[in-house]
């Protein structure tokens, strides 16, 4: 039986490397990228966006940068009546999908927080968080809706009486429902929301 020379060991090396690799970044993905079976969809624009953005790869139903930091999720077709409590694991997403769900809850609230996202694909039977007013662009399909460009109120004219006051404020979007507006000095009530900000005083506008 011929025995294996050094040669033949070392070129084992870039194999076993890899693997340690593989099973190092699996133990380390976020609750929600394998909170549900499978990986993402071939044809989903989850896995679109990955493919055609440089440098992200599609790990279970994430995909991710290369400092593993979550761009998209797919989790799609998972029987979820809710997102669940490891969702905001994915507040640094740019595109989620949710689509073939029976979703239950207002969205709204499930949302706070992911300022970055630009598209969310729902069943048709759920509503865009914040309405048809928090995005650009609401497109319905036969079974999916699509819900893509976030809106910042903070920059609009909705409430023209009241950003008109504002020229001191510094005015930072927190949810698809609602703005939240640090005053240096002012203070304001909207819809009798008011709290404490770092900075002074602070309020939501609120989206119905």
């Amino acid at each position: 039986m011929a025995s294996r020379g050094p040669g033949g060991l070392w070129s084992l090396l870039p194999w076993a490397v890899a693997l340690l690799l593989a099973v190092e970044m699996a133990l380390a993905l976020p609750e929600i990228c394998i909170q549900c079976p499978g990986s993402v969809q071939k044809l989903s624009e989850v896995a679109r966006y990955c493919k055609q953005t440089p440098n992200l790869t599609l790990q279970a139903r994430c995909c991710l940068n290369q400092k593993g930091t979550i761009l998209g999720l797919d989790l799609q077709n998972c029987s979820l009546k809710d997102p669940g409590p490891n969702f905001t694991q994915a507040d640094t997403a740019v595109i989620i999908d949710l689509q073939a769900n029976p979703l239950q809850d207002d969205l709204a609230n499930t949302f706070h927080g992911f300022t970055q996202l630009q598209t969310l694909v729902l069943p048709q039977e759920s509503r865009c968080p914040g309405g048809i007013e928090a995005w650009y662009t609401v497109t319905y399909y036969k079974d999916t809706q699509t819900c893509q460009g976030q809106r910042n109120l903070c920059n609009s004219t909705r409430h023209p009486g009241m950003l008109s006051h504002l020229s001191r404020t510094s005015c930072q979007p927190t949810a698809l429902d609602t703005q939240v507006c640090c005053l240096t000095s002012l203070v304001f009530t909207v819809n009798q929301q008011k709290s404490r900000c770092p900075e002074g005083l602070m309020f939501k506008f609120l989206r119905h």
